[in-house]
């Protein structure tokens, strides 16, 4: 599983819409706030890797 790289395209309230960089035409996925680093906001890369969310620089 993994890893996968995304791009937050909108946080709306408790949760935040997720592209896949390396699958643009996906649907977006909605994930929980909760589930991602605090200081994630609207443009934030992260990477998922073993069922964790890091930022990526």
């Amino acid at each position: 599983m993994g890893p996968y790289t995304y791009l937050v395209i909108r946080i709306d309230g408790d949760y935040a819409l997720l592209q896949r960089t390396d699958l643009p035409d996906e649907e977006p996925l909605l994930v929980a706030r909760a589930l991602l680093p605090e200081e994630t906001g609207e443009g934030t890369r992260l990477l998922w890797e073993n069922l964790v969310y890091t930022i990526l620089p």
